[in-house]
């Protein structure tokens, strides 16, 4: 069973037999059908279907030569319509199956972000087209969550606020300009690291480390596309499964500065989320990628 399934409302599907009915399912009754061609004879298609709002698994494979379709792997998804950032987008395909990963270097993030492509077969047209690799790219980033926690937020005065959102651009910058080869700004990145670690080993001596770090993004497991979080929510949805009328939240999530939807199983969240209150927990990180030379299918 997929990890994930649970996630998208589908925490009591535990067995093949049920998993595979509802993969014949989603084939004849999808919601959204995409194909394209990848190279003489392949017609590689995905089928789609939602089970609440912008929630829902995809079925992939490809059809032969006799009109047969044959479906490869499944995914559950969560779709989001927010530009989480607009840094160029580099993709790669997984070696075991027709499948793409996504590599967006965002500064604000502090890691070489990897998240999995939902907008498979758009890319492949555009790539078949010769119009990839494109500048002027954007992604909507999304993730799903098998575990999580609410804990409460780091209370902050409007100056400190406000003295944040300012070290955070000029921190930006910094990295912007060490990026481009500026040793003075690695430099100055050098020291403020170390200042930050040095403050923090003090002050963790009397004090939680949780009212300290207000946000982290940070690769968790073996998988490049999972990750562990802290992250402040900025609104709460909650929505059911049509099918299994399990119920999800929705939960808009900034962190580190990029902003991006989780979507996680209410019987998987320890604790009530509210606007203000803060998110913790491992994440799925998806992403739709909008390469800017044409109309994505999703």
């Amino acid at each position: 069973m997929h990890k994930f399934l649970r996630a998208v409302g589908f925490s009591q599907y535990t067995e093949k037999k049920q998993v595979q009915k509802l993969i014949r399912d989603i084939i004849i009754h999808a919601d959204e059908r995409s194909y394209t061609t990848v190279g003489k004879k392949t017609l590689v298609a995905e089928f789609d279907r939602n089970f609440a709002e912008d929630i829902g698994i995809g079925v992939c494979g490809e059809f032969d030569e006799d009109d047969t379709y044959s479906f490869d792997y499944y995914l559950p998804y969560l779709r989001s319509d927010l530009v989480s950032t607009a840094e160029d987008i580099s993709i790669e395909r997984h070696a075991a199956k027709e499948s793409y990963a996504g590599i967006c270097d965002d500064p604000k993030v502090g890691v070489s972000l990897i998240f999995y492509l939902q907008n498979m077969i758009s890319y492949l047209k555009l790539q078949g087209e010769g119009k990839i690799p494109a500048k002027g790219t954007s992604l909507n980033l999304s993730a799903l969550s098998c575990q999580g926690t609410i804990m409460m937020p780091i209370q902050k005065t409007e100056w400190q606020k406000k003295k944040i959102a300012k070290d955070a651009v000029q921190r930006n910058r910094l990295i912007q300009a060490a990026r481009g080869g500026d040793e003075e700004a690695m430099e100055s990145l050098t020291l403020e690291d170390m200042d930050t670690y040095t403050s923090i080993s003090r002050k963790i001596q009397k004090a939680d480390i949780f009212s300290l770090v207000d946000t982290y993004f940070m690769p968790y497991g073996v998988e490049c596309d999972q990750y562990s979080i802290i992250g402040n929510i900025l609104s709460v949805n909650l929505v059911a499964n049509d099918l299994t009328n399990e119920e999800i939240y929705r939960l808009r999530i900034e962190c580190n500065d990029m902003i991006f939807t989780i979507a996680i199983n209410k019987a998987d969240l320890l604790g009530e989320p509210a606007p203000g209150r803060r998110f913790k927990g491992q994440i799925w990180m998806q992403g739709i990628a909008d390469f800017g030379v044409n109309d994505m299918l999703y």
